[in-house]
């Protein structure tokens, strides 16, 4: 149900509930619903389709920004995990900013920062440029999808509440399917900068609806914030992520950056935990782990988070390198995985509401399916294998994550939600960037080892290069021939590479099932 059904919470942040809204409109339909609750619904899908388009189109130009940037594999990565860590950064300072400046203020500067460097991205002429545009990305798109929620929940009246969210979840599904397609379109038309450079009209019309649709939402609150806590924790994340983005270029801890890293994040994290056990208010409580179905939810939430953004950072680049295909067909077939979102619509409140451990299960269990199936392929694998598995994938984690969120804050008292949200969307996120560091990490490594281990049967002994069938164009005696041949082999081993990733996506998904079945069922869910 899009990414953060679990942040709605952060619309009784600062006391703005939608009580005062119930109790003042009248009882009605869909039809009852004003002309400004619209232009709010439309501000709040604008922005919220501007940050899902850019969560899939990214990962659909990778291969094109390597070779205009001449980056490597792992050194492209950063674009994605970057992005992924800054998002989790600055997710949870969302409250307080709301608190400070006001909504309106808020959605504004997130949304002008956020297009802006949507066009900075467009504009890169090298890989620190772009990856600095989308760490600005991720640090201000951050607040766009809890903000959103928090504003229909606080502007509708509780009986078109549902409807409200059902609308937004919509869009927050569709966001992730429309962007690959429209970003190849663009690609293929011109470039890559393109895919970026469409974010911008959309996100200037969002301006216009946030700055009349939220007139009326300017209040500040001075409230307090942990900054000690907060920034402790934020370096100890920044660190480990570079020690495994760069790690495997460095050759790890035998350079001295990589032992910097290890040492700052070390200590980082120490006085982050001894600050949240001295302090009065910490940052992150750490008494929210002794509510079993939040403790495990949250585990949960990091693993779907490891799964969420791993495949389509890697299929990207699969298919374009190994396969040949444009840009077109490989996101017509990433979009796969938002086409399962959507059939998940059809059946997960009803599953959350009728047996929510199980479904939560089930969801982990079919994304272990389709890891599987995927670690199945070969260099030969076809269009049908690529969209089924991914269409499952989509939808196990639908129906995983909407019970999974619910029951983690079933039976968390009322006035720790949003202390719990705010771990449980950095554990999410976390675990999106850490996953994808270490996936493409294993897929550098087996490759290498797999083209030194194939390498070893190009002898001009093996009797198995002289039969008639051998292909003439890998002719032993030829440069020509030796080039082609490695090239082929290159090939394989970097397939062997990605298989590997999918095992490791697959046994995550399948290790986490039992998880689910350690949460207690809350007295009423839905």
């Amino acid at each position: 149900m899009g990414d953060d059904h679990a942040q709605t919470i952060l619309a009784f942040t600062h006391g703005e509930t939608s009580t005062d809204m119930s109790e003042a409109t009248p009882q009605g339909g869909i039809f009852s619903i004003s002309g400004r609750q619209w232009l709010i619904l439309l501000m709040v899908q604008l922005a919220n389709l501007l940050f899902g388009m850019t969560i899939t189109l990214a990962n659909l130009v990778l291969p094109d920004m390597r070779g205009a940037l001449s980056a490597t594999q792992d050194e492209i990565s950063w674009v994605i995990t970057l992005n992924l860590v800054a998002t989790a950064v600055a997710t949870p300072v969302t409250g307080w900013l709301a608190s400070r400046l006001g909504w309106r203020n808020l959605m504004f500067g997130t949304v002008t920062g956020f297009t802006i460097c949507s066009l900075l991205c467009g504009l890169a002429t090298s890989l620190d440029m772009l990856i600095l545009a989308r760490v600005g990305q991720g640090a201000f798109g951050a607040p766009i999808m809890p903000m959103g929620q928090a504003i229909l929940l606080a502007s509708f009246p509780r009986h078109l509440q549902p409807t409200a969210i059902v609308i937004w979840g919509v869009g927050a599904v569709f966001g992730p399917v429309l962007g690959p397609i429209l970003g190849a379109m663009a690609t293929e038309a011109w470039n890559w900068r393109a895919a970026f450079f469409m974010i911008v009209p959309p996100g200037i019309a969002t301006l216009v609806c946030i700055w009349f649709a939220l007139s009326d939402r300017t209040e500040r609150q001075p409230i307090s914030f942990d900054w000690t806590g907060f920034l402790a924790l934020s370096i100890a994340i920044i660190c480990i992520q570079l020690i495994l983005d760069r790690g495997q270029r460095l050759d790890w801890f035998e350079a001295p950056e990589m032992i910097a890293c290890a040492v700052i994040g070390a200590i980082s994290f120490y006085i982050f935990i001894a600050h949240c056990l001295t302090t009065q208010a910490p940052f992150l409580n750490p008494r929210l782990f002794l509510d079993r179905n939040f403790a495990i939810g949250t585990a949960i939430a990091f693993v779907m988070g490891m799964l969420a953004f791993t495949s389509l950072t890697l299929f990207p680049t699969m298919l374009h390198d190994l396969r040949g295909y444009p840009d077109s067909a490989v996101s017509i077939l990433i979009a796969a995985r938002g086409m399962g979102n959507w059939v998940a619509f059809l059946v997960v409140v009803q599953l959350t509401r009728w047996a929510p451990r199980f479904t939560i299960g089930l969801g982990l269990f079919f994304q272990a399916l389709s890891g599987f199936w995927m670690a199945q392929f070969d260099i030969n694998v076809t269009e049908a294998q690529i969209f089924w598995s991914h269409l499952l994938q989509g939808f196990g984690q639908s129906i995983a994550f909407t019970p999974m969120t619910v029951m983690a804050f079933s039976t968390l008292p009322a006035h720790q939600v949003t202390e719990g949200s705010a771990i449980f969307t950095l554990m999410r996120n976390f675990g999106s960037s850490l996953f994808v560091s270490i996936a493409v990490m294993m897929l550098i490594r087996s490759s290498g080892e797999n083209y030194a281990r194939l390498g070893e049967f190009v002898t001009p002994y093996n009797k198995l290069l002289t039969l008639p069938n051998f292909p003439a164009s890998w002719d032993l005696e030829s440069a020509s021939g030796l080039f082609r041949l490695a090239g082929e082999i290159q090939r394989q081993a970097a397939m062997i590479g990605y298989v590997n990733a999918f095992y490791l996506m697959a046994l995550t998904a399948a290790f986490s099932v039992p998880l689910a079945f350690f949460m207690q069922k809350a007295k009423r869910l839905g």
